[in-house]
């Protein structure tokens, strides 16, 4: 099981989180990896812990103001990116670029989704993984695996319609090591959550927990 925290833009010290990661990751055995701010990606794998980019846009290096380029936050040391959060969704064209910006780069992908069909529909575009998250689970309290079983089941089975060999990851509402349990019990090899951690008083406990039933 795959366990990747995003940091968002929550007002959390990254380095306290990404280095509670490292050492659970290695203390457990479990994959962990943070994905915070852009700024933030160098200091953060600075610590030794697997680190993503929170985005990446299509365009490659030019006149791009503004843009996050895939090859800067490589060389900075991310190693993986989300794709089409939720928070930063994209249009279905601009997805195909990021991926293949990702790609160009050597980053591992994930690209989210709200739903199954929307799932199948990105799992076309060859991304490494996928992640189903319906937006009126973000940020709450009650993960997906749970409110809607379903969801994380159609969206496994989506993908592999797709591309069998296409990851599929469950996020929204992941708080609890029983949510991660459950997400994997559903068929998903991953997990995406932010606030459980993030705003957790104690990171490094909130990750021991999310790990215990592994």
């Amino acid at each position: 099981m795959f366990i990747l925290v995003n940091l968002k833009a929550y007002p959390c010290d990254p380095i306290e989180v990404a280095t509670a990661a490292r050492d659970v990751a290695e203390e457990s055995d479990v994959r962990i990896a943070v994905s915070p701010q852009a700024a933030d990606v160098a200091r953060v794998s600075g610590t030794g812990v697997e680190t993503w980019a929170q985005h990446v846009d299509p365009n490659g290096h030019g006149s791009h103001t503004g843009s996050t380029l895939a090859e800067s936050v490589a060389e900075s040391g991310a190693v993986g990116t989300l794709i089409n959060h939720s928070e930063k969704r994209l249009k279905l064209a601009d997805i195909d670029g990021s991926v293949r910006a990702a790609e160009r780069a050597g980053l591992e992908t994930c690209v989210c989704a709200n739903n199954p069909a929307q799932i199948g529909a990105v799992a076309a575009l060859g991304p490494d993984s996928v992640a189903v998250e319906p937006p009126e689970l973000i940020g709450g309290d009650v993960s997906v695996a749970t409110a809607d079983p379903g969801i994380v089941e159609d969206a496994v089975a989506a993908a592999a319609n797709v591309d069998e060999s296409v990851d599929v990851y469950c996020g929204a509402g992941i708080s609890s090591g029983e949510d991660v349990a459950t997400a994997g019990e559903l068929g998903a090899t991953g997990i995406l959550l932010a606030s459980g951690v993030a705003k957790a008083d104690d990171p490094r406990a909130a990750l021991e927990d999310l790990v215990a039933p592994l």
